[in-house]
């Protein structure tokens, strides 16, 4: 009498979630409220009121949180927010930080 048998591997793969990052924005005395609000609304999607809250932080806490976004988006908003404020002659500072 032959006996067939049937292995079944189950391989799990563990996927992580990927990390977040805080998009942090600076005041500086030469930057406008006008341009951070303007980057605010177009680079990263804020309506006109959070947009002026965060701008708000910015001016009289020194920082504030424009969004929080996986590596790859962060990067590419602060990169476009930077090359917005070169064009317009702005020391504009972001920076990433992990959540």
């Amino acid at each position: 009498m032959e006996h067939n048998i049937v292995t079944i591997e189950k391989n799990q793969v563990k996927t992580k979630k990927p990390k977040n990052y805080k998009v942090v924005m600076f005041n500086d005395d030469y930057t406008t409220m006008e341009f951070v609000v303007d980057v605010l609304m177009n680079i990263f999607n804020k309506k006109i009121e959070e947009a002026t809250k965060i701008m708000m932080d910015v001016h009289k806490k020194g920082r504030g949180i424009a969004g929080v976004y996986p590596y790859d988006i962060a990067v590419t908003k602060v990169s476009k927010a930077i090359g917005l404020a070169k064009e317009e002659g702005f020391p504009f500072k972001l920076v990433i930080e992990e959540e």
